[in-house]
């Protein structure tokens, strides 16, 4: 379509500059153009449907037709369709939906603060952390940590929590104060020998010494996804966290949880945290708050946090940070729906129902030659792609064979997603099983499509 001027595909060529592209190698193919939503699937301009198992960018959790969702936005855009909670203004959705967050969360939360999106709900605790020491006169105490291979965001501060090198590369990240441990990927990185406890032992022990190193006078958290989703679906190993957590506590750090992939039934508890006994004192969610019907997240705080925050704006007078469409009406009242719909249907009940035919399912593939490993909790999974399964040698950058392996998958009518070498599914937790075998039998026949190419190419 990119020969006829007018067409979605050509004047997107034109006009757009698209997030996690190649703008050139866009302007020769042209983008597939998504033009309706009906249960987990969509559908492009000629009609042809696929069955989306990435659900989006890993939001939308019930699909893409849910009436009460649309319905809530209709009823609220009627009523007030607009307004904000700077000052001592608020709407009565924000306060039914942070008070409803306050019940839910994993752990004891005080407040809710809203945002748009999970970089700005990072972004802002990442400010908050530098508000709250300076208010105890720790104005030292401002450094954090997160890992390699995680993701938080892509603002300039949350890109450089990021610890992906495509969100550094020329945009000379990541800024100072913000370092980078080790990730938490046995398969990859564990050495010789080694066991998956003595792996934890040895990169726990590696986060205590940058601890030490730098001083822990000035670290101020620390940073992790339970789940390290866009890094490749990394599913750290048994007592990892147990571990991280008793470091932290020893050295008076803070705990940053984001949730944004793993909240909201994703691992078949409502939050990561409980998967994996997670005790944060701030928690970061997003993405399935809404199931991406409408622009949300949140940044939750402990009252211990809370309180050095609420100290140091009396001091100066005022909690100096807002985002404008902040706790905005139409994007909180889809949340509530959201919640609502989660809790009358039993969606965490449904993901622990459903989970083991879709992890049995894709471990099958573990057989391959070309899939090294095979990862994954709940409704989210990863598959790591390898040159030589007996040495784990990674196809060269330039193959992008993961790339090539979602392109196949395409084609077989499921939208998967190329992470590096890693190739992800997190379907709509709506998902039957019926539908699970659906998406299996897609991913089987792009798989062997994959295969007979890689070995002709040997």
């Amino acid at each position: 379509m990119l020969d006829t001027p007018n067409s979605v595909e050509a004047r997107d060529t034109r006009y757009h500059l698209h997030s996690y592209s190649n703008p050139r190698r866009l302007a020769e193919t042209g983008p597939l153009v998504i033009e309706r939503g009906e249960g987990i699937y969509v559908f492009d301009t000629a009609g042809r449907r696929y069955l989306e198992g990435v659900s989006a960018l890993w939001y939308a959790s019930l699909g893409f037709s849910e009436a009460r969702l649309v319905e809530a936005a209709h009823r609220q855009m009627q009523k007030l369709p607009c307004y904000h909670s700077f000052g001592h203004k608020v709407t009565e959705n924000a306060v039914d939906l942070a008070e409803m967050l306050i019940a839910m969360a994993p752990v004891p939360m005080s407040k809710v603060y809203f945002c748009g999106s999970g970089s700005e709900g990072n972004d802002t605790a990442l400010k908050a952390l530098r508000y709250f020491n300076n208010a105890l006169g720790r104005p030292a105490k401002k450094k954090v940590i997160a890992r390699i291979r995680g993701y938080h965001g892509t603002t300039l501060a949350t890109a450089s929590l990021t610890g992906i090198p495509r969100n550094h590369t020329s945009f000379d990240l990541p800024m100072e104060g913000i370092l980078h441990t080790d990730c938490p990927l046995y398969y990859r990185y564990g050495q010789p020998g080694e066991s998956e406890g003595t792996f934890v032992d040895r990169i726990v022990g590696n986060l205590e010494e940058m601890i030490l190193r730098e001083g822990p006078e000035t670290i101020a958290a620390f940073w992790a996804e339970p789940i390290l989703g866009s890094g490749g679906v990394i599913v750290p190993p048994a007592g990892y966290y147990e571990k991280v957590q008793a470091v932290l506590r020893k050295y008076d750090i803070l705990f940053v949880v984001d949730e944004v992939i793993c909240g909201f039934g994703r691992l078949g508890q409502m939050f990561g945290s409980q998967a994996f006994d997670l005790n944060p004192d701030m928690i970061v969610i997003a993405k399935a708050l809404s199931s991406g019907y409408q622009p949300i997240a949140a940044l939750l705080v402990n009252e211990k946090v809370f309180a050095g925050l609420s100290a140091e704006a009396e001091k100066i007078g005022v909690f100096g940070h807002g985002f404008t469409y902040s706790a905005h009406p139409v994007p909180t009242a889809v949340a509530i729906e959201t919640l609502k719909i989660y809790e009358e249907r039993d969606i965490v009940g449904h993901v622990r129902n459903v989970a083991p035919r879709f992890q049995e399912g894709l471990r099958r593939f573990a057989d391959n030659p070309f899939v090294g490993d095979v990862r994954g909790m709940g409704l989210i999974a990863g598959l790591e792609l390898v040159k030589d399964k007996s040495t784990r040698e990674n196809f060269p950058p330039e193959a992008r064979a993961a790339l090539e392996l979602e392109m196949m998958c395409l084609d077989e009518g499921l939208v998967v997603r190329a992470i590096g070498d890693t190739v992800a599914i997190s379907p709509p937790l709506i998902i039957t099983e019926a539908q699970i075998d659906e998406l299996l039998g897609c991913l089987q026949r792009g798989l062997a499509r994959f295969t007979t190419a890689m070995r002709a190419r040997a």
